[in-house]
């Protein structure tokens, strides 16, 4: 079953009187489950088409469809409560709230779901226990590495069960060894749980980790590889 369908997808933007075209017409499907990079040099269309399936950017021409309903038919509010519920997303710059203990960054999105406490808590502490941040609950993201902040990031993603994560250049501010550790994480919660992993990515070890690899140069898909893993 496709989670995601994209037809005909085109998103232009205008820099210095000049039009750039971000995403030049792009077909897509995923399925649930799917672990999958996207990868490409620098401006050719990654981030925008992850915001576009994100509803956080809107297509300029062509079709995007999430769990069978139309973004473009969606008004601000049915795109908010959307994402809340059905998409995590992970950023390069991790994106914590840096006065609120990672305990606190997870369930502040359960919060907003209007989640009781008391279940707030408990969810938020065993999706965290489940990353291995048992001993850092209590921590302010400054008072952790790194790598930690992007396990919150992640603990905070996967929390309310969405059907998507979104991840741009999640390794990108990481070392190496810390990069390949939270790739394994991401494995681990998208085979326990079937979530699809979608990566914007330039590193050659997230390419190497996902089980599809999409190629994207100048806002057109060039290559389209599934791998047995």
């Amino acid at each position: 079953m496709n989670i995601i369908e994209i037809k005909g997808l085109k998103k232009n933007y205008e820099t210095d009187g000049s039009v750039v075209h971000a995403i030049n017409g792009i077909d897509l499907a995923v399925k649930k489950g799917e672990f999958t990079a996207i990868a490409g040099p620098s401006g050719s269309g990654k981030t925008t088409l992850l915001n576009c399936i994100g509803g956080l950017d809107s297509p300029d021409e062509g079709a995007v469809s999430v769990g069978s309903r139309l973004l473009s038919g969606m008004n601000a509010k049915e795109l908010s409560d959307m994402r809340l519920k059905n998409i995590g997303f992970i950023f390069q710059a991790y994106n914590l709230i840096p006065v609120l203990t990672a305990l606190e960054n997870v369930e502040y999105v359960l919060l907003l779901q209007k989640i009781e406490k008391n279940e707030r808590r408990e969810r938020a502490e065993r999706i965290l226990f489940d990353v291995g941040l048992e001993n850092e609950l209590h921590r302010v993201p400054g008072e952790m590495s790194g790598g930690q902040q992007q396990r919150v990031a992640v603990a905070r993603a996967m929390v309310t069960s969405p059907d998507i994560i979104l991840a741009d250049e999640p390794t990108a501010n990481l070392d190496q060894a810390t990069g390949s550790s939270l790739m394994n994480l991401m494995r681990k919660l998208n085979l326990e749980r079937q979530v699809i992993f979608l990566f914007s990515t330039h590193d050659q070890m997230v390419m190497n980790s996902a089980k599809r690899l999409i190629m994207l140069r100048d806002g057109l898909i060039i290559s389209d590889k599934k791998r047995k893993k």
